[in-house]
């Protein structure tokens, strides 16, 4: 049996961003320190909602510093690693190490993609290059491919190798892996709306989004499945549905940044590739946002 990076909700944090879309590290400070009071139970930086693709190798150093300093050991500190290029990705992860991550997260490579034996070479060169635990990041809708349970099970020979985000929403898939790998691959959702499905299978959490302006909630979910209450937890989280579905209706984190500067916290603008919600669906946002009291 392995060692659990986190339970409950670790929160994959925005990246907070100047009028000029430099990263405003006090801001972030202040950002991670509100998530911890409000009950996050791990804390995500350098993924996909905080805009990895477009940071820098320097600015995902810094981001993971700053991000140690506040957490000051209160909660796991787990930051992306993630590339196509294995060697790339095998540098960032030692970065984040050297910075004071306490787990890499480390996402499937995408575009040029692999078959069976290249994933399995690509993550155990990661994990073992910067011997620190990693959470494999399996997301088929942006990286083109999906990870078997049959590979699965093979990188969890890897005593770094502890945990999977699994962002495909094939439960089938989640089943056999756990069925496969038992204690030496823990698994967390990667969406919020599927959070009780996956914990009923035995996963140990969730890789929020929606716990960037719900960390509470999203934390309550978790702790209602961690204690058998299944369906008070499918309650809570089908309550949450209409605010789930509206932080995705375009591309993460577009949404999610537009909704924390309705709530009051302007975490700033995105970098290009991304652009902002159409006014359509701002207004959309919005009314979700005011039918849950949050402006």
């Amino acid at each position: 049996m392995k060692e659990i990076i986190f339970t409950g909700c670790c929160v994959a944090t925005v990246t907070p961003m100047r009028s000029d879309g430099s990263v405003d590290l006090k801001k972030y400070a202040e950002f991670i320190d509100m998530l911890i009071e409000k009950g996050a139970d791990a804390i995500a930086v350098n993924a996909t909602t905080g805009e990895s693709a477009t940071l820098s190798d320097e600015e995902q150093y810094n981001i993971v510093c700053c991000a140690k300093d506040v957490i000051n050991h209160r909660v796991p500190l787990i930051s992306g690693a993630g590339s196509n290029n294995t060697y790339h990705a095998a540098r960032l992860a030692l970065s984040a190490r050297n910075a004071g991550a306490d787990a890499l997260l480390c996402v499937t490579p995408y575009y040029n993609k692999a078959n069976e034996e290249g994933l399995i070479e690509h993550f155990n060169f990661v994990a073992n290059h910067a011997n620190l635990p990693l959470i494999i990041y399996n997301v088929p809708s942006r990286t083109g491919m999906s990870i078997s349970s049959k590979v699965y099970r093979k990188l969890c020979e890897n005593r770094l190798i502890c945990a999977v985000k699994e962002a495909s929403g094939n439960i089938a898939n989640i089943a056999r892996t756990r069925a496969l790998c038992g204690e030496e691959l823990y698994i967390y959702a990667g969406n919020d709306d599927y959070i009780v499905p996956v914990m009923s299978l035995g996963g140990k959490g969730v890789i929020s989004v929606l716990g960037n302006i719900l960390p509470d909630k999203v934390h309550e979910i978790c702790a209602l499945c961690e204690s058998g209450s299944f369906a008070a937890a499918a309650k809570l989280q089908m309550d949450l549905m209409p605010l789930i579905d509206s932080l995705f209706s375009d591309v993460n984190p577009i949404p999610i940044k537009e909704a924390l500067a309705l709530c009051g916290f302007n975490a700033g603008p995105m970098r290009l590739p991304l652009y902002p919600l159409s006014e359509e669906k701002r207004d959309k946002l919005l009314s979700v946002l005011k039918d849950y009291g949050l402006v």
